[in-house]
């Protein structure tokens, strides 16, 4: 399992919290950093995205050596690393690739700019198995206004229209059914709704859900049952969030699994006598 993402120094999103998702999941990991960021529990102060070719580097390096189930990128900071890593997976082909199309901090800061956001568009949404935008993003990408989910369902098959074989916008920031998800696919559309965690500690939500599905993939599992999983892994993982001693908010939790008895809602398969999908 690979995650292409940004560094977050407060280790609450970004390729931090994917590892921490991969490993809690029953996944093996293996990264690709696209930009470090200095942030804290206040946001990020700031944001600077690698060269094209250190990024090209790493993707070549996992792929000439490792078998990759499963992709999963988030922050990817802009037009050129976009159009390296589009280049490098249509030529890879891994059978699963999730989006998580990152364009702004928890806090507000753009990550992603306006050309970015059409490479996105036009380069990665062709490629992907599943993109997983919140509501900001699936409007940003389907330029319509959402406020309930016929509005999401609405702006799901204009993103699919640009190539995305499955769309799930996330509803954390949904008006109108807030922590319902909802995904449009070759088979329709379906929801997925999970009780409202009243907590600040919610960095890093869009990530930790996005790599729980893509974890799931890699493992051998269907698209309905891997969004379902994820979305109680997450929930879990928001009510074990807490405070980490900042003047901000916090991150939900994906290491809950080590500290406690083994819960039924996280599904972890058998590991391999020797090895385990990247």
């Amino acid at each position: 399992m690979l995650t292409v993402a940004g560094s977050d120094s407060s280790a609450g999103a970004g390729i931090q919290a994917d590892l921490k998702t991969i490993e809690a999941n029953g996944g093996r990991a293996t990264t690709v950093i696209t930009a470090v960021t200095a942030q804290n529990t206040r946001g990020v102060i700031r944001a600077d995205a690698l060269p094209g070719e250190w990024v090209e580097a790493q993707l070549d390096a996992i792929f000439d050596d490792l078998a990759v189930a499963a992709v999963k990128s988030g922050m990817l900071a802009n037009a050129e690393i976009i159009e390296v890593v589009a280049r490098v997976l249509r030529a890879r082909r891994p059978a699963h690739y999730v989006c998580d199309p990152v364009m702004r901090s928890t806090g507000g800061r753009a990550l992603l700019g306006s050309d970015g956001v059409d490479a996105l568009r036009r380069e990665i949404l062709p490629i992907t198995t599943l993109i997983t935008p919140n509501v900001a993003e699936a409007e940003s990408l389907s330029g319509l206004r959402i406020r309930d989910l016929d509005d999401a369902e609405k702006a799901a098959h204009v993103i699919r229209e640009s190539g995305a074989r499955a769309v799930l916008v996330t509803g954390g920031h949904l008006e109108a059914e807030p922590g319902t998800d909802l995904l449009v696919d070759d088979e329709g559309s379906r929801t997925f709704r999970a009780a409202v965690v009243e907590t600040p500690h919610t960095h890093g939500t869009g990530c930790v859900l996005a790599t729980a599905i893509a974890t799931s993939l890699a493992l051998g599992r269907g698209r309905v049952e891997s969004i379902e999983l994820a979305k109680r892994f997450v929930t879990n993982a928001i009510r074990h969030g807490s405070d980490p001693g900042g003047s901000g908010s916090g991150a939900l939790d994906p290491l809950y699994v080590l500290r406690e008895e083994r819960p039924s809602t996280v599904a972890r398969a058998k590991t391999p006598s020797r090895g385990t999908p990247s």
